[in-house]
């Protein structure tokens, strides 16, 4: 079975149930500083962690007064405008003490559909990781409309995790996993320790229980799970009402782990080389060799570049003698490209007229 000890890159999501109380709508300070502890011991354990968190129309609609039950789209992008700033700064004071900063991020469906933006926020998030910032991700609800939106968190969560090549992702709710039915109805429901496989009979178990302040149910869970596990994440689905719901997973609580196909790097590397080619990218015999060792293509051993390509498209890599050393997802589109040929990374700039990015091709993109 799956362990949280083990996660190298862990994605949380976090229901607004957790985080907002139903009568008062008043934030539950004390549960986000226990969940912050949790990130904490976490990032000192050396995992990187995304988290992925609801709240900001349950807050809005506290501050705005406005009813119980469905609100208009308009009156939930109020909301969730006036909300975002309550919640983004909550995250900002419970993390503050362990000396973490923390990042906001708002997506929506769309972000993740177009190449191009899902490669900048791929970059963006790594980067935040890298420079030891916390990013608190949620949809953009002040612009989402049904067409583009990801409709709940859990799916969100399990693109997010994809995105950033996480290896482990939790969600976080108000049940302990997933059970054959619904416990609260049949008596005679049983707790799934693990899921190997998202068989139709596993999907069928997933009833659709929403509560009064989350969108999602048992079924968008284990959507979110077929996402996860066939990009290799393994998913977690766990009680996170305790006041420190990380470290009691950590620790042997109640959960359904769901196991992944495969591991999260082959996984992207099966999605990137199924993509259609949009041009070809030469290299000396240096890159060449280069790449063989696993480094990325830098502009300083392209010697030609061929076809019509946009950022993020897939092209093919070739030797000197014209063969197919591999394909990846470029960094610039083909004028770019073509411009920086034979550059070292520090004159990019002079010619484009922007700090440009080192790599034309990522060796996380690309497939040899």
């Amino acid at each position: 079975m799956a362990a949280l000890s083990d996660a190298r890159r862990l994605v949380v999501k976090i229901g607004s149930a957790l985080l907002v109380e139903r009568g008062s709508r008043a934030l539950r300070r004390e549960w986000l500083e226990g969940l912050a502890a949790d990130v904490a011991e976490l990032r000192a354990a050396g995992t990187s962690v995304v988290l992925v968190s609801s709240g900001s129309i349950a807050l809005g609609r506290g501050v705005l007064n406005l009813p119980e039950g469905p609100l208009a789209l308009e009156q939930s992008q109020a909301a969730a405008a006036v909300g975002q700033i309550g919640l983004a700064r909550a995250y900002e004071e419970a993390l503050q003490p362990y000396g973490f900063p923390t990042a906001q991020v708002l997506l929506t469906l769309d972000d993740s559909a177009n190449r191009r933006r899902y490669l900048n926020i791929r970059a963006t998030l790594q980067q935040l990781l890298k420079l030891g910032a916390i990013p608190i991700v949620n949809e953009n609800d002040t612009v989402a409309t049904d067409e583009i939106r990801f409709g709940d968190n859990d799916r969100l969560a399990a693109q997010v995790a994809l995105t950033v090549g996480a290896d482990q992702l939790v969600l976080l709710s108000d049940v302990d996993g997933l059970y054959t039915a619904d416990p609260t109805r049949d008596p005679d429901a049983r707790h799934l320790p693990q899921v190997d496989a998202i068989t139709p009979e596993i999907e069928a178990m997933a009833g659709d229980p929403v509560s009064g302040l989350s969108k999602g149910g048992m079924k968008t869970k284990v959507m979110a799970a077929k996402t996860a596990t066939a990009g290799g994440c393994a998913m977690a689905i766990a009680e996170g009402r305790v006041l420190r719901p990380l470290s009691a997973l950590r620790d042997g609580a109640r959960a359904t782990w769901f196991l992944p196909e495969q591991d999260p790097t082959t996984a992207r590397k099966g999605w990137i080389a199924a993509m259609k080619t949009r041009g070809a990218i030469g290299v000396d015999a240096g890159a060449a060799a280069a790449l063989g060792q696993g480094k990325s293509l830098l502009p300083a051993g392209v010697t030609g570049v061929e076809g019509r390509f946009h950022r993020g498209d897939l092209v093919e890599i070739r030797s000197p003698e014209g063969l197919v050393l591999g394909v990846g997802l470029t960094r610039y589109d083909t004028d770019e490209a073509r411009r920086i040929i034979g550059l070292r990374s520090e004159e990019i700039e002079d010619v484009l007229g922007y700090p440009g990015r080192a790599a034309l091709i990522h060796r996380d993109d690309m497939v040899l």
